[in-house]
């Protein structure tokens, strides 16, 4: 890592496997950090409409003429822009790049576009009941006025000006005090012109940057329905969960893989194998930069709505109860050791893993430990993680589905 002159930090992973490079530029301009909702998202699709010195026509042109991608996405947290293309283009784009992060015009018309197109995704979204059940869940999970709660309001998103996106391109895509990410056939003289690009410039405090107050998560609806018209029903099942920085953090992950991780596992067989209520059923955990959720989703047919519920609740009692059998435990440790060195297969996701260990503040052995945690973990720890995180009564639940089920 190289701490540029303006507060910037550049990460640099190097591997010559394939002349290809990826340069992610990421800023703390997710939802997290928006005024009103929606800011952060036009921001960053419009980001690529055009400068001041190119039409979005000319930016499309340039990047296919050299065989590169280049994108900008907004998350939770972070907003990345990412390039990749091959080694010797590098230098090229470079100014391309530093254009549409410094120079944007945010085109009026565009933006209008955009906004109308937007609003016609959501509304086709909208008739699915599992984005339904997923924007219902988060709202009841993190509260209403949480930037990770909020709900879609077609109203406040029409009304958001061009000068909006202005003013948050303005505070939140700033060069210095950005993270910086290049990886792939890496040379020194890359590292400099990257570093020229994005290193000079007046310095930027964390204090600096626009921040959204956090709210407490709202539990007044740990059960909830929404009605919709529709054959099946999508549920949503959750609650707070640890942060990756908990000491229980990679157990934890056992716990899940077990009850609905991977395709053998207990919801799956249960569920899916011998019930035969959805094609398919999983457990995860969504760590984000200030909360981290656990959720269990599905889609049923709607008369197995209640059945379903009452089987989850019963394979979450079962963990609670019974410790896992030695065979199942063994089957999950050597599944979780596997996907874990298949997900550094290339230079790009040992990048991906990297990132994580930077936005959310984990220490180098962060990995070391998980590999070692799942190793020893036994099933007495499994109980009592499950006994301490996994009762019914502390999860929040939701429903969509027809008014019949």
């Amino acid at each position: 890592m190289l701490l540029l002159p303006n507060g910037s930090r550049l990460h640099v992973l190097h591997n010559a496997a394939q002349p290809v490079v990826r340069l992610q530029v990421v800023f703390r301009a997710g939802k997290w950090y928006e005024p009103a909702p929606g800011i952060s998202l036009l921001t960053a699709r419009m980001l690529l409409e055009g400068t001041r010195t190119r039409t979005a026509r000319q930016i499309a042109d340039e990047v296919a003429f050299y065989g590169a991608s280049l994108e900008c996405e907004q998350g939770f947290d972070r907003a990345t822009l990412t390039l990749y293309c091959l080694t010797r283009h590098l230098e090229k784009l470079l100014p391309l790049v530093n254009d549409v992060l410094t120079e944007p015009t945010f085109p009026e018309p565009d933006l209008s576009l955009l906004k109308t197109r937007t609003i016609q995704n959501v509304q086709v979204e909208r008739q699915k009941t599992s984005y339904l059940a997923a924007e219902r869940f988060s709202r009841n999970l993190f509260g209403s006025t949480n930037p990770y709660g909020v709900v879609f309001d077609e109203n406040s998103f029409q009304a958001i000006e061009g000068s909006d996106v202005q003013n948050f391109h303005h505070q939140t895509y700033v060069l210095a005090g950005a993270e910086i990410f290049l990886c792939g056939d890496v040379e020194a003289q890359h590292i400099e012109q990257v570093q020229a690009m994005v290193g000079t410039g007046s310095t930027i405090t964390q204090d600096q940057a626009p921040a959204s107050g956090f709210t407490a998560p709202s539990t007044s609806l740990p059960h909830d329905y929404v009605t919709v018209a529709s054959i099946q029903s999508s549920l949503r099942i959750g609650r707070l969960w640890p942060a990756p920085s908990h000491p229980d953090t990679h157990k934890l992950q056992v716990l899940a893989k077990i009850l609905g991780g991977y395709f053998g596992s207990r919801l799956m067989k249960n569920i899916r194998e011998d019930k035969g209520f959805t094609y398919g059923i999983y457990a995860s955990v969504g760590p984000r930069e200030h909360a981290t959720s656990f959720v269990i989703g599905t889609d049923v047919n709607a008369a197995s709505t209640q059945a379903t519920i009452t089987e989850v609740h019963h394979e979450l009692r079962k963990l609670q109860e019974k410790v896992v059998p030695a065979d199942e435990l063994k089957t999950v440790k050597n599944y979780m050791e596997g996907k874990f060195a298949n997900e550094l297969s290339t230079v790009f996701e040992q990048c991906d893993k990297y990132k994580s260990l930077v936005f959310l503040n984990l220490p180098a052995s962060y990995y070391t430990d998980f590999l070692h945690d799942i190793s020893t973990i036994d099933a007495a720890q499994i109980q009592r993680l499950a006994q301490q995180y996994l009762s019914p009564i502390d999860m929040i639940e939701v429903i969509a589905g027809p008014a019949s089920s």
